[in-house]
């Protein structure tokens, strides 16, 4: 049904290091040390790192990598912005102008050919790239036309060897995404039972479910997921509280990694650290709970 994998099947999780007082909008990021620290921790148990934006702390990242001769290997992304406005948002957006959006157009430009240059200097170290994440789903803030995204695909491919994909919700891989992954060399689906209200008893299942309606369709095509994970905790916006904690996280995790492991499925799970930056400013958003460890680096229930 899948092809075979774009890269050896191994362990694998998004890695974002950003501490207190530290996020990419205030241009405020992890230090050497810092990223360091964290990519010591993480080495024992993980062998693939997602990173989002080719920015300083990505190149931080492949430095850490470099210099430390560490034994990671890394899909670097493009983190793209809007460049249509999407009146699905529920979180309400400002409505962009049409120069504001050509503006964005240009950024995103940018950031493709930054990809592309950053990629070819840690050309031993990133097995994969990504062209934007999560910029095609209904309700996303930066919607990307299919076309633009098809345009940004053939660009990386005429520059770089490595395999090319982009991350997205399972949904639009269904439909709206089949022009493009013509172009892709595998596809990055994300899967969230705790975001749809399921129950911990219907997660796996359900990611199962997300996973194979995708794998089915384009069965030419390897199908990876680039994101999965449970939240710990939540002001109930849009997650329940009381289905999620650390014990869910831990359950949900441990039968996704049974699962994928045993069919060799390559999952991202998401994510290596609790975010504060994220979301609202209100400590339960859940935006800020994913890690399996927290943001001081003490571990929750999965990783102990």
């Amino acid at each position: 049904m899948q092809s075979n994998n774009p890269f050896p099947f191994a362990k694998a999780i998004c890695y974002s290091g950003f501490r207190d007082g530290q996020s990419p909008g205030a241009g405020l990021f992890p230090t050497y040390d810092e990223v360091k620290s964290d990519l010591l921790l993480l080495q024992n148990d993980w062998k693939y790192l997602r990173l989002y934006d080719c920015d300083e702390h990505a190149e931080t990242v492949l430095k850490v990598i470099e210099a430390e001769n560490l034994d990671f290997k890394v899909m670097l992304g493009a983190y793209i912005v809007g460049e249509q406005n999407n009146p699905e948002c529920p979180w309400n957006p400002p409505h962009l102008t049409e120069a504001e959006l050509a503006e964005n157009a240009e950024l995103n430009n940018n950031r493709i050919e930054l990809l592309i240059e950053m990629t070819k200097t840690h050309t031993s170290i990133v097995n994969a790239v990504s062209i934007g994440n999560e910029a095609s789903v209904s309700w996303t803030d930066h919607m990307v036309p299919v076309e633009r995204l098809l345009e940004m695909t053939l660009q990386v491919k005429k520059h770089l060897n490595q395999p090319v994909t982009f991350c997205e919700n399972y949904v639009p891989w269904l439909d709206k995404l089949e022009p493009l992954v013509k172009e892709l060399d595998f596809i990055s689906i994300h899967t969230y039972p705790v975001w749809e209200y399921k129950s911990i008893n219907e997660a796996l299942q359900y990611t199962q479910q997300n996973y194979q309606d995708v794998a089915v369709k384009y069965p030419d095509t390897p199908v990876l997921i680039s994101e999965a994970g449970w939240a710990t905790q939540s002001n109930g916006r849009g997650i329940d509280p009381s289905n999620v904690n650390e014990q869910l996280q831990k359950r949900y995790i441990n039968e996704l990694m049974d699962w994928t492991e045993s069919s060799e499925i390559i999952t991202y799970v998401f994510e290596a650290f609790d975010e504060n930056w994220k979301g609202s400013n209100d400590a339960q958003e859940p935006e800020k709970h994913w890690g399996l460890y927290r943001v001081d680096r003490s571990p929750k229930m999965v990783s102990q």
